[in-house]
């Protein structure tokens, strides 16, 4: 059965695109996973990717020619598949289906009972909203929230849902106006992409046999000949508190956080944000009425907050729970695993003398507005190496190994449900100051969930650092399809052996861990004996 490809939104203000390049012909087969086209966009040019297998039957919108999103741009199908009523839109037209790297549900018609056999299109402004798809490695996804009850208006623009994906929990936003008729998943219920998510539609629409006759995993038995495709927004999620008489209360994670720390209910606080949504200002400024609970200790920003409150467990008494996997502890358990047991890990370890860079570090942060941490150091000297020993910097197909003389590198973050990898593009490009602003910056977005999927994508190595935890050495899994990643310890001030004499130190522990499939142990240790010149050589980084 052959599909149909539009135009994808590819970022949030994407209303058309342009097909800079087309990587595929009409005839050319077609696996899940290969680029089919560039698309260029109002804020880049991106590969897009195919979400199904078959032969590239049609193309619509030809190299440098510009159509709106959701307009045809090609068909996938089996060769010599008759594809004429899909380019026409006519009633002969064979099941289709929307795909887009940003999340494109789509609208599906219903069988009749009395004649199941034949295709009917979908009453009149009925749209079916599927699981969309909002992360190139989401295979399924979990309702953590719905905003919406059925009977509820939707207007254009508003959030339907909470999504959990393997990568975070984000935002679900209709793009669509009517009434919400039908909800397919309950919260706090996984299914698979394109399974049936809810129906919008004119209020007292009649939909019955609509999801019925959708099973699934997106497959629907019929199509509409002309059917409308919704497109949907995802933004990252605000946490929401029940409030006592069952509604909610919608909070950002940060000002949720201070609130705990405080003692502060906040039903009690006015939010000043969008849709009265609780900021932190809204927290930091509220005043009880009466006295408030005794305050606690606020959790380091370096630490994942712990939402969890423990049980009261009688001395002497056995006691276990059980807490459901997220979706992001199932994706980390699973391309772990794949890793460790697929990769031929090898581990290298060095100690770097860190006098200099602890010196050089002081002076550049004696600049005004200026702040740079030893991390940022480390990944600096790291993409300055990478170009020198681009080996290092590859990833392994079956077929070839690819040498990526780009620098992009993924910065490991911890968050409250598991770990995240945000990444730096063209890290070798920026000076000190650039890298210490965009970690702060992707750090804080990684914790207050508003990192998007595209800055977790990318990367060619990464950087995991315990240092600040006291951690002295530690060995990392390759986050693939990197070959390496690199573990940085903590400073330690310790005796040290200089020109024959012994002296105090500071010294750094770092453990890079290699993919022996694209990287010996000589080129590993090569590229070490250069992160080491240029560690404590930091003057070096800048010739």
């Amino acid at each position: 059965m052959a599909t149909k490809i539009t135009m994808p939104r590819l970022s949030d203000t994407m209303t058309e695109g342009t097909v800079a390049t087309w990587l595929k012909k009409v005839g050319d087969t077609i696996k899940e996973g290969d680029i089919l086209a560039e698309i260029e966009t109002d804020k880049a040019t991106m590969e897009f990717e195919s979400f199904n297998a078959g032969t590239l039957l049609y193309i619509g919108i030809k190299e440098g020619e510009t159509a709106s999103v959701d307009s045809l741009l090609a068909i996938i199908g089996t060769e010599g598949e008759d594809i004429s009523g899909l380019i026409s839109g006519g009633a002969s037209a064979p099941e289709t289906k929307a795909e887009t790297t940003a999340p494109a549900p789509t609208e599906s018609a219903p069988a009749p009972a009395t004649e199941a056999s034949k295709p009917a299109e979908l009453p009149k402004g009925v749209i079916v909203v599927t699981m969309p798809r909002l992360s190139d490695t989401m295979t399924e996804g979990t309702v953590a929230t719905w905003l919406k009850k059925v009977g509820d208006e939707v207007k254009e623009g508003d959030i339907l849902a909470e999504i959990e994906t393997d990568k975070a929990t984000m935002e679900f936003e209709s793009f669509n106006a009517g009434t919400l008729l039908f909800i397919g998943i309950q919260e706090g219920q996984s299914a698979p992409v394109d399974s049936v998510l809810a129906i919008i539609g004119p209020a007292g629409t009649d939909i019955t046999g609509i999801a019925e006759n959708y099973k699934k995993g997106g497959a629907a038995p019929t199509a509409a000949p002309a059917a409308t495709e919704q497109a949907a927004a995802v933004t990252p999620t605000v946490e929401t508190t029940p409030t006592a008489d069952g509604g909610r209360i919608f909070a950002s994670p940060l000002a949720k956080q201070i609130a705990s720390a405080k003692g502060i209910n906040l039903s009690q606080v006015k939010g000043s944000g969008e849709n009265g949504r609780i900021t932190k200002s809204d927290v930091e400024n509220f005043t009880p009425a009466t006295a408030t609970a005794p305050q606690t200790a606020a959790p380091s920003t370096s630490e994942a907050p712990q939402a969890a409150v423990k049980p009261f467990v009688p001395a002497g008494e056995t006691f276990s729970e059980q807490i459901k996997n997220s979706q992001m502890r199932k994706t980390i358990a699973k391309r772990l695993s794949e890793s460790i047991f697929t990769a031929p890990h090898f581990y290298l370890t060095i100690e770097v003398g860190m006098d200099e860079a602890m010196k050089s570090r002081a002076v550049i942060n004696t600049i005004p507005d200026t702040k740079v941490s030893f991390n940022d150091m480390v990944i600096k000297a790291c993409a300055m190496a990478l170009k020198k020993h681009p080996k290092v910097n590859s990833q392994w197909h079956e077929d070839a190994i690819t040498i990526n003389h780009h620098v992009n590198v993924g910065v490991a973050v911890a968050v409250e449900d598991g770990l995240v990898v945000p990444v730096l593009r063209f890290t070798d490009q920026m000076s000190l100051t650039q890298i210490g602003g965009n970690v702060k910056d992707l750090a804080g977005k990684a914790k207050s969930k508003k990192l998007q999927p595209a800055e977790m994508e990318g990367s060619t190595f990464t950087v995991s650092n315990l240092g600040m935890f006291g951690i002295q050495s530690f060995t990392s899994i390759i986050n693939q399809p990197n070959s390496a990643i690199l573990s940085v310890g903590a400073i330690e001030e310790k005796p040290v052996v200089r020109n024959g004499q012994i002296v105090v130190g500071n010294t750094m522990t770092l453990t890079l861990a290699c993919d022996h499939r694209t990287v010996d142990g000589a080129t590993g240790a090569q590229f070490l004996q250069t992160l080491r010149q240029y560690l404590e050589n930091p003057v070096t980084m800048l010739a």
